[in-house]
């Protein structure tokens, strides 16, 4: 079964160094830049996909562009994921896997569901996460949202195992 590896916007800023947001998550399981780099580099030499949801490439943009320095530097990191992401090198997906998400119906059933999602307090990025992280586990694939966000977190498909039959004997 392949296994996909979502970055939210919380891991892709620690990774990326950016300004402020050296860290992610609650003290009792706190992310920095070793912890990101060990588990990056874990999960490509186990060859999973990298997903880089649209939501966390718009929000990891904006925090470079607010950010009080280095935003050339961190801008540029961030734009050779995009391309990699673009060009589907390994171990990037690529980002048109995940248009059929923005498709009218999908954005018609988004903002059907978005009221009750804003009313729990999961914003409309996380959404967005959650849905792309559903896309891939209905491609029957082993889904891990990496975040410092334990409510996105929660919403991680659930594998379903399948159980071998036993042949019968004849």
């Amino acid at each position: 079964m392949r296994k996909v590896l979502i970055l939210d916007t919380s891991i892709l800023c620690v990774w990326l160094d950016v300004p402020g947001m050296e860290g992610c998550g609650p003290d009792s399981d706190r992310w920095d830049k070793l912890r990101v780099e060990e588990k990056i580099q874990e999960e490509e030499k186990n060859r999973t996909t990298f997903v880089l949801p649209l939501a966390s490439i718009i929000e990891t943009g904006n925090h470079i562009a607010k950010s009080l320095h280095s935003r050339w530097e961190r801008g540029t990191a961030l734009a050779e994921l995009i391309k990699k992401s673009a060009k589907e090198e390994t171990p990037w997906a690529a980002f048109s896997e995940q248009s059929v998400l923005w498709s009218p119906e999908k954005l018609e059933s988004l903002a059907i569901e978005w009221p009750n999602l804003a009313a729990q307090g999961i914003s409309l990025a996380d959404a967005t996460i959650k849905n792309v992280a559903e896309y891939y586990a209905q491609l029957n694939c082993q889904v891990e949202i990496l975040t410092g966000d334990w409510g996105l977190k929660a919403y991680e498909p659930i594998q379903v195992v399948s159980i071998p039959r036993r042949r019968q004997k004849r």
